[in-house]
């Protein structure tokens, strides 16, 4: 990321003066789009917000968020945040009051790393152990039962070695010790396992027990990223499992085309994206253009997406009908349906190729997440800070006024 500076000519004449810029830090919450149940956390509800929104509550210390179909989730500070619809009790309040800003979420007050918001249920990361609450009626809370849960509770057989969490509409999966499991509805071969069955407990996701860097769920399909190779199994009916049939599989089989170098994926409602190489490729579903190819046909195997721009991306995300690929100079190249205003430009304009989203003066985007099964959108950033200047002698100066640093424009 380019430094740019102007400093007063005192400075230079400053012997062995070296530019140290610090390190940002993630630090606020915003969300935009659809808010249909106060999912974007601003006190309202119906009021859907087509420019990114700060959320006051969450302004400091926000390390992650999750946006599901009605709900929207967030870390900060090591504790779990929640809002919007409540109707499962996938706030995990211990009530079933939808709630339009930020509620602390039962019994995880500390040591939250990760979050995952799906269709009604929700998923945390505590001490490397899952916790899930919300709707259970097919077993995604994954706690053996069918019990809809109002507060937290264990998740079986994951009390330690959890890096990584998903949660689809109505399954879940999560990666510990580097292979993958899956739970939840299975009718379309969703968990991986073989079979069509709906599962109460975490249970092995076929040929994915190592190397597993990677996961995603989508409405009904899961992505998984192993040893740089992009997996897929579950529903197919637009192809986006990606190996240029529409047949429904329920094992992992291999995306076309990214066999390496593949670092991230996401899935939509029924789309995907995957990063490799810093490039982004994208496949199903694109009746909105969500693949970003400049068309409106679906794809069955991955097509390599606007190969002069995104060059540097290092995560993807995805709503129901658009796509969302993070740069590494901290913006976002953004595409695909907008009825509800979640690419974010204060408009309702379907995009068919990527289009630039900078972030506010002074931040960057450090990370996205959309609501793959609806339309709204959760992203952190960054405050960028002014350079500190380490001068001959220990001396520090600490921006000098004129001193800034933003993401490179293209």
């Amino acid at each position: 990321m380019p430094v740019s500076m102007r400093c007063w000519p005192w400075l230079a004449v400053a012997l062995a003066m070296v530019a140290e810029p610090r390190l940002a830090h993630a630090d606020s919450v915003q969300s935009w789009g659809w808010n249909i149940y106060g999912q974007i956390g601003d006190g309202t509800t119906g009021n859907n917000r087509t420019t990114p929104y700060a959320i006051p509550s969450l302004s400091i210390n926000a390390t992650g968020v999750s946006a599901g179909q009605y709900h929207s989730l967030a870390v900060r500070n090591g504790a779990a945040y929640a809002w919007g619809r409540n109707l499962y009790r996938q706030l995990g309040d211990g009530t079933m009051t939808d709630r339009l800003t930020p509620v602390a979420v039962s019994g995880l007050s500390t040591n939250v790393t990760a979050v995952a918001a799906g269709g009604q249920h929700s998923l945390a990361i505590c001490n490397g152990a899952v916790y899930g609450w919300g709707d259970n009626g097919t077993g995604q809370v994954g706690d053996g039962t069918t019990t809809l849960r109002a507060t937290p509770v264990a998740v079986s057989g994951l009390s330690s070695g959890v890096t990584a969490i998903a949660a689809g509409y109505q399954h879940s999966l999560a990666i510990q010790n580097g292979g993958a499991l899956a739970w939840g509805y299975g009718l379309f071969g969703q968990l991986g396992n073989g079979s069509t069955a709906t599962l109460l407990a975490p249970t092995p996701v076929s040929g994915l027990s190592s190397g597993v860097t990677a996961i995603a769920a989508g409405e009904n399909h899961s992505l998984a990223v192993r040893n740089g190779a992009a997996y897929a199994w579950g529903y197919n009916v637009n192809g986006q499992l990606g190996d240029n049939t529409t047949t429904n599989r329920s094992t992992p089989v291999a995306v076309s085309f990214l066999s390496t170098g593949v670092t991230d994926v996401a899935a939509g409602y029924w789309h995907s994206l995957a990063v490799k190489d810093g490039g982004v490729w994208a496949w199903g579903d694109n009746a909105y253009g969500q693949l970003g190819d400049g068309t409106t046909l679906d794809r069955f195997r991955p097509v390599r997406i606007d190969p002069i721009n995104l060059t540097d991306i290092v995560a993807v995300a995805a709503t129901a009908r658009s796509s969302f690929a993070l740069s590494a100079d901290g913006s976002l190249w953004v595409w695909g349906g907008n009825g509800a205003g979640e690419l974010g430009f204060g408009n309702t304009t379907q995009y068919l190729t990527p289009q630039h989203l900078l972030p506010p003066e002074g931040y960057i985007f450090t990370s996205i997440d959309g609501d793959g099964m609806g339309s709204h959108v959760l992203a952190t950033l960054a405050v960028v800070p002014e350079p500190a200047m380490a001068l001959a002698g220990g001396i520090v100066l600490v921006g000098c006024g004129l001193c800034r640093r933003r993401p490179s424009r293209r």
